[in-house]
Parts: structure tokens; C-alpha cells; sequence
């Protein structure tokens, strides 16, 4: 990882933390409040240490945009949890075979940026 990726990673990260310390809830409910705190730091620390070993610039930069994209989407809905992501038409469809895969493969292009680091389980 060269310097100026790390210095990257490292302001998101503290950006992140810096969100959580002053995230007030959407509805202002203080257990909701300490609740998407708790949240905010847990998802942080655990895709943080998830990722700490990556050494492809690619892959790096592909977590570091979807770091972003959750920070301004977690801003702007005021909502610290990932959004719903949209199915393409017939991709709950059960099929076997090779309509499975393509109903995989459908599902996998679909997956916006800022649910990538997400499994699908």
C-alpha cells in the first residue's frame, strides 16, 4: 500500500469515527442514537480489519468508494444501516442449472457499490 492510499484509508476511517461520535438519530430517541452508534463503529472497525490485508490497488480503491458511498448515503438519509438493493426482474425466480447461474450472475451486476463488501448469504 503506498503512502498516499494509507493516508486515504486512514482519514476514512477516523472521518467514520468522527461521524459515530456525533451521530444524532433520526427520530432523536437516545437508544436509538447509542444503538446506530454502536452500530456505525462495530461495521467500521470489522470491514476495516476485514480489509487491512488487501494489497491490490484495484480492490483498494473499490473499498475505499464504497466506504465513501455508505458515509454520504449514511449522511444524507440520516440512516447508518445499508439501503435495500433491487432485485433485476426474475432474480428470486428458483430455477436450476444454467437459469441459476444467469439469475447469479444478474444479481451479482446488480449489486450497487456501497454493498460489495456485503456477502450474499
Amino acid at each position: 500500500m503506498t503512502a498516499s492510499t494509507r493516508r486515504t484509508v486512514l482519514s476514512l476511517y477516523m472521518r467514520v469515527f468522527r461521524i459515530a461520535r456525533s451521530w444524532p438519530a433520526q427520530i432523536g430517541v437516545v437508544g436509538d442514537t447509542e444503538t446506530e452508534k454502536k452500530y456505525i463503529l462495530h461495521e467500521a472497525s470489522t470491514l476495516f480489519r476485514q480489509n487491512q490485508q488487501l494489497t491490490d490497488p484495484e480492490t483498494i480503491k473499490r473499498c475505499v468508494e464504497e466506504c465513501e458511498a455508505r458515509i454520504e448515503m449514511g449522511l444524507h438519509y440520516r440512516n447508518p444501516y445499508p439501503r435495500a438493493m433491487h432485485l433485476p426482474p426474475l432474480g428470486l425466480a428458483t430455477q436450476k442449472g444454467r437459469k441459476l447461474r444467469a439469475q447469479q450472475r444478474l444479481r451479482k451486476q446488480a449489486k450497487p457499490v456501497y454493498l460489495q463488501s456485503h456477502d450474499d448469504s
